[in-house]
C-alpha cells in the first residue's frame, strides 16, 4: 500500500509540474504576441502612421495572424549547413529565453521552480544565451551569418560584464540573491531612489544585450543581410524572434523587481494583488524600450564597443567601489536599504 501510495502522489505532482509548465510557457507566448503588438501600435502612433488594423479589432489578432504565417512557411536548411547545430540553434535560444523567466517571482507566492539563488541563476543563464547564436552564426556556413553571430556575441559579452555589476552591487546591498528579498527590502525604499545611476545603466545594457535598438547591430540590413540568422526561415526564424521578445519582457520583470520594488504597490488600494502593480512596472519599462527604437537611430559598430568597454564598465567599476564603500562605513545611508 506505501508503494502505491508514493507512485500516486508522484503521479500527480508529475501531472501538476506538466501543467504548470504548460501554462507558463502559453503565458510566455500570449505576452509575446501582445508586446509585439503593443510595439507596431505605439511606434505607429509616435511616427504618425497607421499601425496594424485589418486582422481583428482594432488590429488585436495580428500577432495570431504572423505566428500561423510562420508556422505554415517553408523550412529550409542550406546545404552545405550543419543541420544539427543549424536546428539546434534556434531551440535552444528559445529555451533559455524559457529558462531566465523560470526564477523571476511574479509575486509573493512560492511555485514548483522557484530558487533562492535567483540572481545568481540569471547571471548564468544569460552567458549561455550568447551560444545559441555563435551556432546559429557557424552552423549556417554563411560569411554574412557568421560575422553577425560573431558580432553579436561580442556585443553581449561586453555589456553582460556591466550587468554583473549591477547584480554584485544589488546582492552585496540587500545581503541575498533571492528576488523575494530583495523586493522585500524596498518596502521603505525602492532602489530606484539611491540606485538611479544603476537602473540607468542597466536600462543601456538591457538594450545591448536584448539586440534592440539603438543596439540592434545584429539586424543591420545594409551591413550584414539580418546577421546570424539570415539563413532561417519558417519555425526557426520564429523561435528566434519569440526569444528576442521575451528577453525584453524578462529583462523589464528583472529591472521592475531590483529597483522598482516589484509587486509593492504604488498606490496603498485594498483587493489589488501585487502582480497587477508589477504588470505596470513591466509596462513602463516595456514603452521606454519601444520609445527608445522610435527615438534613436542605430549606432555604428564601433561606437557600440567603446560604450560598452570605455564608458559603461569604468562606470559600473566606480559605481561599484562606491557602494561598497558607503555599504561598509556610512550606516546611517545602510540603514535605507533596511
Amino acid at each position: 500500500m506505501s508503494s502505491l501510495f508514493i507512485l500516486y502522489d508522484f503521479f500527480i505532482s508529475f501531472v501538476f509540474t506538466v501543467l504548470y509548465f504548460a501554462c507558463f510557457l502559453v503565458f510566455v507566448l500570449l505576452s509575446v504576441a501582445l508586446t509585439t503588438l503593443l510595439e507596431r501600435k505605439l511606434m505607429s502612433s509616435m511616427q504618425r502612421r497607421k499601425g496594424p488594423n485589418v486582422v481583428g479589432i482594432f488590429g488585436f489578432l495580428q500577432p495570431f495572424a504572423d505566428a500561423l504565417k510562420s508556422l505554415l512557411k517553408e523550412h529550409i536548411i542550406p546545404r552545405d549547413s550543419d543541420a544539427y547545430l543549424f536546428l539546434l540553434a534556434p531551440a535552444f535560444t528559445f529555451f533559455c529565453s524559457l529558462k531566465v523567466w523560470s526564477v523571476l517571482p511574479m509575486d509573493h507566492i512560492d511555485y514548483p521552480i522557484y530558487s533562492v539563488n535567483g540572481v545568481l541563476y540569471l547571471l548564468i543563464i544569460l552567458s549561455f544565451s550568447a551560444y545559441g547564436i555563435i551556432f546559429a552564426g557557424w552552423s549556417s556556413n554563411s560569411k554574412y551569418a557568421f560575422l553577425g553571430g560573431l558580432r553579436s556575441t561580442a556585443q553581449m559579452i561586453s555589456y553582460e560584464v556591466c550587468v554583473s555589476f549591477i547584480f554584485i552591487i544589488i546582492a552585496m546591498l540587500s545581503q541575498s540573491l533571492d528576488f523575494k528579498e530583495i523586493v522585500e527590502l524596498q518596502t521603505n525604499c525602492w532602489y530606484i531612489v539611491p540606485l538611479f545611476p544603476l537602473w540607468f545603466i542597466f536600462l543601456i545594457c538591457s538594450l545591448a544585450e536584448t539586440n534592440r535598438a539603438p543596439f540592434d547591430l545584429p539586424e543591420a540590413e545594409a551591413e550584414l543581410v539580418a546577421g546570424y540568422n539570415v539563413e532561417y526561415s519558417g519555425l526557426p526564424f520564429a523561435l528566434f524572434f519569440i526569444a528576442e521578445y521575451a528577453n525584453l519582457i524578462a529583462t523589464s520583470v528583472v529591472s521592475s523587481i531590483l529597483f522598482f520594488g516589484g509587486w509593492l504597490p504604488i498606490i496603498n488600494l485594498p483587493y489589488v494583488p501585487g502582480v497587477f502593480w508589477l504588470s505596470c512596472k513591466i509596462c513602463f519599462h516595456i514603452f521606454l524600450f519601444i520609445w527608445v527604437r522610435a527615438t534613436f537611430p542605430r549606432y555604428r559598430y564601433d561606437q557600440l564597443m567603446k560604450l560598452g568597454w570605455k564608458v559603461l564598465l569604468p562606470l559600473s567599476l566606480f559605481f561599484l567601489f562606491f557602494y561598497s564603500f558607503i555599504y561598509l562605513h556610512i550606516d546611517k545611508y545602510v540603514s535605507l536599504f533596511y
